[in-house]
């Protein structure tokens, strides 16, 4: 099976950062006030700014890398063997926060390979910044205006805080309950900073945060791109127990049960789950 090494992620990069900053162009392009709403089955709501960023994606990731297949939100399929590699596509993550004319709404784009996200692209088009990182060689950040991307910063998971000073947390809008607020009250002095979208994953892996946990299911796509990133800035993400995240394990509605995105992991870890 086809697997992409670090190398061959960072090859890529740049054709890839222009496909997502090219489908971020087109959801600013639509009317929010006059777009049409439809609901999934599951009952979450998807516009023609999803399918447009998902229509632009798909020709650009095929003109990018042929060979390698593309799981989408919006284009629901099986997933390829577990030992080989695809993209990881959410086109618009935060819709709901689209449909109410916020600007935390983001692009994802990952590769997995071998069950490891190996690369992250995350762009939030209305914010004006595109995060991007490879595991192993490091994250950046970048503006974006009129379409152009500015000079890259790299960027850093800042170190747990110390004794006394005070966790921030960041958290879903749309999606809580009282075990993730358990689990942050456990935390000194806790800071909750409510957010959208996978922008919660880049104020981690910018040193902006110290841990972003979501206890219940989420999609895969909603994460891939996020965990590439925060890994490549120096953090980790883990499922609920402590354990390594993978991807395209074939779970039902390919959801993931919960997971936890961390600034600084190694005493955090270390005190949480014995690892």
């Amino acid at each position: 099976m086809q697997r992409i090494n670090a190398a061959e992620a960072a090859r890529m990069m740049e054709a890839l950062t222009a496909v997502v900053v090219g489908a971020g162009k087109a959801i600013l392009g639509v009317n929010r006030a006059g777009m049409q709403v439809d609901g999934k089955s599951d009952g979450s709501p998807v516009t023609e700014a999803d399918l447009a960023a998902d229509r632009i994606l798909t020709m650009g990731l095929r003109q990018t890398a042929p060979d390698i297949a593309i799981v989408s939100e919006e284009q629901v399929q099986a997933l390829p063997p577990r030992d080989g590699s695809y993209f990881l596509v959410d086109p618009l993550d935060g819709t709901r926060e689209f449909i109410a004319g916020r600007d935390e709404f983001t692009i994802n784009v990952a590769i997995v390979s071998a069950g490891i996200a190996v690369l992250g692209i995350i762009a939030a088009p209305a914010l004006g910044w595109i995060w991007r990182g490879i595991p192993g060689r490091g994250a950046e950040r970048a503006r974006i205006t009129n379409g152009t991307i500015g000079a890259g910063e790299a960027i850093r998971c800042r170190p747990m805080p110390g004794f006394g000073k005070p966790w921030i947390a960041v958290v879903s809008r749309s999606h809580g309950d009282g075990e993730r607020e358990a689990f942050i009250t456990r935390r000194p002095n806790s800071v909750r900073h409510a957010l959208g979208s996978a922008v919660k994953f880049c104020r981690i892996a910018e040193g902006g945060a110290d841990i972003y946990p979501r206890l219940g299911p989420t999609s895969e796509w909603d994460i891939g791109a996020g965990c590439a990133i925060v890994t490549a800035a120096g953090g980790r993400v883990t499922s609920r127990e402590g354990g390594e995240i993978r991807f395209g394990a074939g779970a039902p509605g390919f959801l993931v049960p919960g997971f936890i995105a961390w600034g600084d992991p190694r005493e955090s870890l270390s005190s949480e789950f014995g690892i």
